[in-house]
Order: structure tokens, then C-alpha cells, then sequence
């Protein structure tokens, strides 16, 4: 596991948490099989000496997190065959990022508590949120779940580490409880919904729109049906620090099941849902407009970019005041935090859309199982090449380092541009580009480098990042990879771009 972090201007890429226990010292699986013999049959060595498990084998990976756990926190912990079993430095990840934001000064503390309480949506058999946040933190957490198998093991885990025990509630959700559909939860809202007022009586914040109205726009096949997320499960009264969900990412177990290249088992209630995250994300950000200042931060992981886009754009529309977002890069898989509250700030914002983009970024989607990430930079290498732009293509680091002079990024957009209102635009930047580097007497050479991040099965973040700190061809660069995304979208996604920027679908 790398220990190299990154960050990007107008927001926040980590590869790992500075203070995550693994940052500097990830694990050293040589000395844990000395160590415990029940994990040394997992162990092997590659041709280069180093030790090294087959992330294939679910009784590897449990065994793995079995271990760290006990060595690095002093946790006792199973699970059984079949449930989700999460890793350890990526569940850190998460909890540091709240720890981050409880820490700020932008949502103040209301609670007038000094132990932290959260609550983990969904804690499932292993319980890794509150058992790490209860453990590096001493935070308080009620975990919630559904399924008679999560809810005994993960008493069970909270049980085996008595030094813990007072701190974690596990909190059936009664599957019974009924769901208010769009229309219905309108209605029981609309008297009260377009205003709130605080517990000090002092300050009432127009809300706007019911938020069961801003979100009824979702297709009724795609919402969330299943048992009750926060609205039924938060008793009355109660009131937390945060909540903390690794939602179902997937919509179906096959989907779930196309990733050929690791195993963490994943039972159908952890990993699917009726319209997949998206859905799922979306009954948090309704029960949230409801609960409002029940709790100081709402967040959720997220496994889709193109995901984060259209929760983020939801949130604002049911009145949140604030939304922060991460980013976490592991190897080559990426996953972002989603958090919101409805609690004015206690300072101003600025936002990231204001500053100058220097990253820039897109899905591919729909990839079909041929198709992987060095099939992809591949075709970026292929594609820059063709005009005379020197590439450096690291397949180790799945990253390709890019110089293009002006005529390289000349002959790009010209031979790749499709209609007048584009034609304009490349001209417009070009001279802009030009006119700016000879008053500048700067090389007007463009040195960026684009990645390519594992997603989920069938789904590829493709990056890129301008290496110059002040440059005056951000427009041309972004021109730039706009092309590149339409030429890989059109050779890899199910769905093709067409030259009007339309996607027309592909039965494959």
C-alpha cells in the first residue's frame, strides 16, 4: 500500500490519511505471518521477495483484517462466512475524515457534550465503524441493521472487547416500520417544511422547498423502498455528532460479483439495493431534511463520481447549508465522502468552483470485462502520440506523463473538433494560449499527466493534472481532455458520444 499522499487545488485527495495508522507503515504481511500463524498459510512471495495474499481468497482477506485489528487495536473480531468483510486502512480513512470535520470550525457543536456520538448506517456482522471509531477515538456509536446474522455477530464483536462495550449500542431497525412514498411524506410536511427554527428559538432558516418535492423527480422504479434508514431508527430526542454509511453500491449481486480481482464476501443486503447507491444515498438526504439538526454532520461514502454530481446536486435542493466532499485513493481504487448538515456555519465558504481548474476528470462507464485500465492508457498514450506529443507511460502506476507543444495541441483540436461552435472555442484558446506565453516569453508547452482509478467492475475514473502552477492554457487544457474523453467514451462505453455531445446507446 502506497504511503505517498496527494492533493489537488479545490479540494482534498488522499491516497491515504496522514493520520491513518498505515500511512508510513502499511502492513508488513512477512512479519504478521511470524506472528500469528493462522495467517501465514495465506502468505506467499512473489518473484521479487516480497510477501504478498491472494485478495481472491475471502478466508485471506478475513483473516488479514482479523489480524490487524488485534495487532494494530487490540480488537477482538470475526466474521462469518459469506458477510462483508471490510479493510482495516480504508475504514480508517473515513473515520479520520469525520474526525476532521468534527474538528473544524465550520458546523459549530451544539450538542454540549464532549463525547462524540455517531451512528453508523448499516454496521452490518463486522461492525468495523464503531469498533475502530470506539477504539482510536473513544467515540460513542449506535450501529443499526436489519438482518438477525448482523445484528448477532456484531454484538458479538462489540461484546468480545468489554473495554468497549459501554460504548456501542447495536439498534435493530424494525423492518416493519412504514415508508412514506414522496406524496405522502409532502403532505405530512407541507405546514411545516418551508421553515425551521432552532433549539435556541432564536434564528429560523427558510428551507425552501418541501424536500420531498425537490426529490420526487427520481424515477419511481429507482427509489429506495427497502427498511427504514434514519427516520424510525433515531429515537425521538436523540441527537449525534454525525452519521456514517458504506452504502450498497450495487443494484444487483451480479454487478457486485463482476470484479475478478478481489473478494470480500458481501451478503445481497450489503451490497444491493433497487436503484444502487444513488437511491440509497437519496433516502439518507430525505430522512435528513426531516431530522435536520438531529445531527451536526450527515455523510455517506460514495463509489461513483458521476454519483457525487447528482447527490450534491440534491442536497442543495432540500436546503442543506453546507457540503463537503473527499476524495480516498487506495491502489488504483477511488472513493469519495459525502457530508452535509443543515446547521448554519459559523464562517464564510469559499467555494471550489471558483478556483482555477488545474484537475480535471470523467467516468467511463459500462465497460465491458476485456476492457481494463492499461487497455485504456493504452489508448491516451495512442491518442497524444498520434499528434507527436511525447508520452511516458508508467504501467506500474497505471499514469501516463504528457508534453505537447502548441502545434501538438493544435493538430488535436483541429482534427478532433465536430462543429462551428467548438471550432470557435479551440481558436479563441489557442490565441489566448499563444498571445499570453509570447508576452510572457514562457514555453508554451502543456506537461500534464492522466491516471486511470478502478472504480467498480465495468467502471474506470480517468484523472488528469496540469503540472504547471500558473499557466495560461487551463482553457486549452481542458479543451483538450474534453476531446480525449469523447474519443475513449466513444472506443470503450456501451454508451457512444456523438458529435453533438448526445450519447446514443450500444447493444453489445
Amino acid at each position: 500500500m502506497p504511503s505517498k499522499k496527494r492533493r489537488k487545488r479545490g479540494g482534498e485527495r488522499r491516497v491515504i490519511h496522514p493520520r491513518n495508522k498505515y500511512s508510513e507503515n502499511p502492513p508488513d504481511f512477512g512479519l504478521l505471518a511470524s506472528l500469528y500463524p493462522s495467517f501465514e498459510p495465506y502468505v506467499f512471495y512473489s518473484l521479487d521477495g516480497r510477501p504478498r495474499i491472494d485478495w481472491t481468497d475471502f478466508n485471506a482477506t478475513r483473516e488479514l483484517t482479523r489480524v490487524l485489528l488485534l495487532h494494530d487495536h487490540g480488537l477482538n473480531w470475526w466474521i462469518p462466512d459469506g458477510q462483508l468483510c471490510p479493510t482495516v486502512p480504508n475504514r480508517s480513512n473515513y473515520i479520520h475524515w469525520i474526525e476532521d470535520l468534527l474538528a473544524s470550525d465550520l458546523i459549530p457543536c451544539t450538542r454540549g457534550n464532549s463525547v462524540v456520538k455517531g451512528f453508523d448506517i448499516g454496521t452490518g456482522a463486522n461492525c468495523i465503524y464503531p469498533l475502530l471509531g470506539a477504539s482510536l477515538l473513544g467515540w460513542t456509536f449506535v450501529g443499526s441493521d436489519v438482518t438477525d446474522v448482523a445484528i448477532e455477530w456484531a454484538n458479538r464483536n462489540v461484546k468480545s472487547n468489554p473495554h468497549l462495550s459501554e460504548l456501542i449500542e447495536i439498534r435493530r431497525v424494525d423492518t416493519e416500520t412504514k415508508i412514506f412514498d414522496a406524496e405522502e411524506l409532502q403532505n405530512k410536511q407541507k405546514d411545516n417544511i418551508n421553515s425551521y427554527v432552532d433549539s435556541t428559538n432564536t434564528v429560523s432558516v427558510d428551507m425552501g422547498p418541501s424536500p420531498s418535492f425537490s426529490l420526487r423527480s427520481q424515477s419511481v422504479k429507482n427509489s429506495y423502498h427497502g427498511p427504514p434508514v434514519l427516520v424510525g431508527v433515531v429515537k425521538d430526542g436523540e441527537s449525534f455528532d454525525f452519521c456514517m454509511c458504506n452504502p450498497p453500491f450495487f443494484m444487483t449481486m451480479e454487478e457486485a460479483g463482476l470484479n475478478p480481482k478481489t473478494s470480500c464476501g458481501g451478503t445481497p443486503e450489503e451490497m444491493v439495493c433497487l436503484g444502487g447507491e444513488e437511491a440509497f444515498i437519496t433516502r439518507i438526504i430525505e430522512d435528513s431534511a426531516q431530522l435536520k439538526r438531529a445531527f451536526r454532520w450527515y455523510t455517506s461514502m460514495v463509489g461513483r463520481k458521476s454519483n457525487l454530481n447528482i447527490l450534491t446536486s440534491k442536497l442543495w435542493n432540500v436546503g442543506v447549508t453546507v457540503v463537503k466532499t473527499t476524495e480516498f485513493v487506495q491502489g488504483q481504487t477511488s472513493r469519495w465522502g459525502l457530508a452535509w448538515s443543515f446547521m448554519p456555519p459559523s464562517r464564510k465558504m469559499l467555494f471550489s468552483h471558483v478556483t482555477e481548474k488545474k484537475n480535471l476528470s470523467f467516468m467511463l462507464e459500462g465497460l465491458q470485462r476485456q476492457h481494463s485500465a492499461f487497455h485504456v492508457l493504452q489508448s491516451v498514450e495512442s491518442f497524444f502520440c498520434s499528434c507527436g506529443a511525447s508520452c511516458k507511460l508508467n504501467a506500474s502506476t497505471f499514469n501516463i506523463d504528457i508534453t505537447a507543444s502548441q502545434n501538438h495541441c493544435n493538430t488535436i483540436l483541429k482534427s478532433e473538433t465536430q462543429n462551428e461552435n467548438e471550432a470557435v472555442q479551440c481558436k479563441n484558446e489557442l490565441e489566448i494560449s499563444r498571445t499570453s506565453n509570447d508576452n510572457n516569453c514562457q514555453s508554451d508547452d502543456l506537461q500534464f499527466r492522466i491516471s486511470v482509478f478502478q472504480q467498480i467492475p465495468g467502471t474506470l475514473l480517468v484523472r488528469s493534472t496540469l503540472h504547471q502552477k500558473e499557466s495560461s492554457s487551463s482553457g486549452l487544457f481542458s479543451l483538450i481532455f474534453k476531446q480525449l474523453e469523447k474519443v475513449l467514451k466513444n472506443k470503450f462505453c456501451t454508451e457512444r458520444v456523438s458529435a453533438d455531445g448526445s450519447c446514443s446507446n450500444l447493444r453489445r
